[in-house]
């Protein structure tokens, strides 16, 4: 049995699609943000940092998009989201997800909460740094795809495209989005015709950024 904690247009929106694209049945059992039930007692005998998402399988819990997408991955060869192992594209697959969750996840909690690394004094400058750091983040990542493409380990989709793409999300209300670069707003394109991607949005009620 598999059960996704999850909140609607969070972090766990790449584990809730990534189950969905694999055929996974699962149950869901959503949080209300509004209501703080991240922080509530039962949650956090599930997952102490009180964040989303948390995935129970067979009773084991996992917590760490990341760490999920990577699972998940691996659980289901059959569909061929991640190279083989002690391969070079293996290697690039676990840099470019590290890349996701190491550089580009904590600058975008740098720019939505920006009272967390620098105090309520700074809130501006505490922006305009993470703000500098997706942007240098995605040209990155925009010439490694304009270069190599058209997913992030070239000709063949991987569990990091799935990741990648709900970042890229994240920043449709930014200064500069990431489908701003012509590389990055081919490769959304691409992944937003998925079905699975259209699934995930009537699931969890999205009409934005389509």
């Amino acid at each position: 049995m598999i059960t996704l904690h999850y909140s609607p247009s969070t972090a766990s929106l790449v584990v809730h699609w990534l189950l969905i694209e694999l055929g996974v049945p699962h149950e869901l059992a959503k949080l209300d943000f509004d209501r703080n039930e991240q922080k509530s007692p039962e949650y956090l005998k599930i997952n102490p940092a009180g964040v989303v998402p948390t995935l129970v399988v067979d009773g084991q819990v996992i917590t760490e998009s990341a760490a999920i997408v990577l699972h998940l991955a691996d659980s289901y060869p059959a569909a061929a989201l991640a190279p083989a192992i002690a391969t070079p594209a293996r290697a690039s697959y676990y840099q470019w997800m590290f890349f996701m969750a190491n550089t580009l996840q904590p600058a975008y909690r740098a720019w939505f909460y920006p009272t967390e690394p620098a105090g309520e004094a700074n809130i501006d400058v505490a922006k305009e740094q993470a703000r500098q750091r997706i942007e240098a983040a995605w040209a990155r990542v925009a010439q490694h795809i304009e270069a190599n493409g058209p997913y992030i380990l070239g000709e063949k989709i991987s569990a990091v495209d799935f990741m990648m793409t709900m970042l890229m999300r994240w920043s449709r209300n930014m200064p500069r989005p990431a489908h701003s670069w012509p590389a990055l707003q081919a490769h959304a394109q691409r992944m937003k015709a998925r079905p699975s991607f259209k699934e995930v949005y009537a699931r969890e009620g999205l009409t934005d950024w389509t």
